[in-house]
């Protein structure tokens, strides 16, 4: 019912800044509530993000609290994740995430459609 694309992807410099979208189409994309979440090579899906669509409620990972922030724009069917300060341990595929349940939004399972995923690189 809603197909996720994320774009803005690419190589940043450590301590540089960033803004990735996640452009939906489909029905009722106010009705979902939004995630980002990042995989690094190796490693399992992780949460960064989201807002709950009920109450546009936000949370945020401790690692990446104070330096990201997520925010939607529902007439345009787009969600953004703004990144600032970046490290390298941001190195990641960022993935978006749309769900329709109220199970806590950091759970991988509360989203019932995801994108393919951005790559965002940080050096030095």
């Amino acid at each position: 019912q809603v197909t996720l694309v994320e774009s803005g992807g690419g190589l940043v410099q450590a301590g540089g800044s960033a803004r990735l979208s996640c452009a939906a189409s489909g029905r009722s994309f106010s009705r979902y509530s939004m995630g980002w979440f990042r995989q690094a090579p190796g490693k399992e899906r992780e949460f960064v993000t989201a807002i709950r669509w009920s109450t546009g409620t936000t949370y945020y990972a401790d690692s990446v609290k104070g330096r990201f922030t997520i925010s939607r724009d529902n007439a345009k069917n787009l969600v953004y994740l703004e990144m600032n300060s970046l490290k390298p341990e941001d190195t990641a595929v960022y993935y978006c995430a749309a769900g329709g349940s109220a199970r806590p939004l950091t759970w991988r399972n509360a989203y019932d459609y995801w994108g393919q995923g951005t790559q965002v690189t940080v050096s030095s």
